[in-house]
């Protein structure tokens, strides 16, 4: 995802235009020598540190930090301008977008209408390959940039009026277009990273609240160092003298850490500490609802498992032979609550009674039905394995699952572990994975569509997003794409929930369970806040 990561809510008013507030930098210089350095768990980023081509969490994580877009989102996920002086429609299709004066990338240059402009031109273009190029499908002209070997390099739906100004004209009236822009995908980026675009994600120079402690802070396979951005005067202000991102290829590493004093924030209690965890003397417990939601993958292009009707038979089978409650209770001790649908209980369009959302729950003898069915059609052979990253809690419940579909289903089946996140995504991305395998889904702003159009959308697909499996609907798409334009929070809601039942039909992802905020601080460390995305405000994070 951003686990990988990243849109609508209904009614979203203009945004307000919110007051500058100076970033505090807390006496640090731009070594990162300061005595109130945030040290935090993390992995190493998939891709090169690129608003535009990063879309798991790692990597998204620090460019959140590194960078700031035209809006951003409060803890609870409200949203508030940040480099927008204002972002004003009258037909919700055509935009006009104007800039706070004063604002500087990190390096000291301005940021114009023209650095927002060209960095969205360049994650649209099918010649740049972007992950998170389907983010501007709604301009005008995103069809043709995006098309295969298109030439096309800029959006004929994006204008630059002035230094402060630009103007971006939709295909279609979205009254919600400014809820989306506080997505890393939607920041700028300086004239400069267009001279060598890879080098650049390994120094990046954005404009957010911090920035690379130096050249060469990315350590790859070691950590990450940021230090106060003194440019920056956006909304988020900086508490801390630094925030360093520890890459562990074991959750455990970073636990033992954690108590030993030598980390002060733990954004995931390894699964062998979450029965004793939140009664541990030597660190704080955090625990509380979140918004994650964790899936298996099952791509169409595996044996038996297209989406034709021994596909379809064979995808129930699996997912009504796994015990989520039981998985939940005894492998994650209540950490995890089993899902009932696509979204997560903290949307305002959720629900937990969808049409098929009966294929969720553990049924182990409709699920033997199922699969002597699908066997009718063409009898399975082979084992049937999940793949996952063995440097996260991940191979307890994966063994869990695997024995349940081996004991119900009378099949082999098992864990096909990748010793690394980075690992396992890259045989996720190019598509040479030869088996299901584990995903999640951390949003990007809190609206049920945004866990839905990335992930499953059939332009999101085919490496252009965050559609791993490359699953493709037309009905899905209808439905989502109505959902966008509605004009009514009902409207919206009944068309996302609809689209939600086409994906119970087919599966192409199964739905496993939401992960609630399950993550501990250090003794002494204060201020460790979690957001609506599940993740913590570390520029609050303070240990004075």
């Amino acid at each position: 995802m951003r686990l990988s990561r990243r849109t609508r809510l209904a009614g979203v008013a203009l945004l307000a235009v919110a007051s500058l507030t100076m970033a505090a930098c807390g006496g640090s210089d731009d070594s990162g020598s300061g005595s109130d350095i945030i040290k935090t768990r993390s992995g190493e980023p998939q891709n090169p540190l690129i608003p535009t081509s990063t879309n798991e969490v790692y990597g998204g994580n620090v460019i959140n930090m590194v960078f700031a877009g035209l809006v951003s989102y409060k803890v609870d996920g409200t949203p508030e301008n940040e480099v927008a002086e204002s972002i004003e429609s009258d037909d919700n299709q055509n935009w006009t977008i104007k800039l706070k004066k004063g604002w500087k990338f990190s390096d000291g240059t301005p940021i114009k209408a023209k650095n927002f402009v060209d960095a969205w031109n360049y994650g649209a273009a099918a010649k740049n390959a972007q992950l998170s190029s389907y983010f501007f499908d709604p301009i005008e002209g995103y069809a043709e940039a995006a098309a295969e070997g298109s030439k096309v390099e800029t959006l004929k739906g994006l204008k630059v009026v002035d230094d402060t100004t630009f103007t971006v004209k939709l295909v279609s009236p979205q009254s919600d277009f400014p809820l989306r822009l506080g997505y890393s995908a939607y920041v700028p980026l300086p004239e400069t990273a267009y001279d060598d675009m890879k080098a650049f994600g390994e120094d990046p120079v954005g404009n957010g609240p911090y920035k690379l402690a130096k050249k060469g802070a990315w350590e790859h396979n070691k950590q990450i160092a940021l230090v106060p951005n003194k440019e920056y005067e956006g909304v988020r202000t900086v508490k801390n003298d630094g925030l360093t991102f520890v890459f562990y290829k074991e959750v455990e590493s970073a636990y033992s850490d954690l108590q030993a004093g030598n980390l002060d924030v733990l954004d995931s209690v390894p699964a062998s500490a979450l029965q004793t965890f939140k009664d541990a003397k030597d660190i704080q417990p955090i625990s509380k609802p979140g918004s994650v939601f964790q899936s298996l993958t099952i791509p169409d292009r595996l044996k038996h498992f297209g989406l034709d009707e021994e596909g379809k038979l064979r995808r129930q089978a699996i997912s009504m032979a796994i015990d989520r409650k039981a998985i939940c209770d005894k492998i994650f001790f209540g950490s995890r609550t089993p899902a009932t649908d696509y979204g997560s209980p903290v949307l305002p369009d959720y629900s937990k009674d969808l049409t098929g959302s009966e294929v969720l729950q553990y049924n182990p003898e409709k699920a033997k039905d199922l699969w002597k069915q699908a066997d009718a059609i063409s009898p399975w052979d082979g084992t049937f394995e999940i793949a996952y990253n063995a440097d996260d809690i991940h191979k307890g419940w994966v063994d869990a699952s695997t024995n349940q579909i081996k004991n119900t289903l009378g099949i082999k089946a098992s864990g096909a572990p990748y010793p690394t996140f980075d690992d396992f995504r890259k045989v996720v991305t190019d598509r040479s994975i030869k088996t299901a395998f584990r995903t999640g889904w951390q949003p990007d702003y809190p609206s049920l569509y945004n866990y839905l159009a990335p992930l499953y959308a059939s332009n999101a697909a085919d490496g252009k997003g965050s559609n791993d499996g490359d699953y493709k609907s037309k009905e899905f798409d209808g439905l989502v794409e109505k959902a966008s334009t509605s004009k009514s929070d009902g409207e919206r809601s009944t068309s996302l929930q609809q689209a939600e039942e086409v994906l119970l039909k087919d599966l192409p992802v199964i739905p496993m369970w939401y992960t609630n905020v399950t993550a501990a601080a250090a003794d002494g460390v204060k201020n460790v806040e979690f957001n609506w995305a599940n993740v913590p405000e570390y520029h609050l994070i303070t240990k004075k």
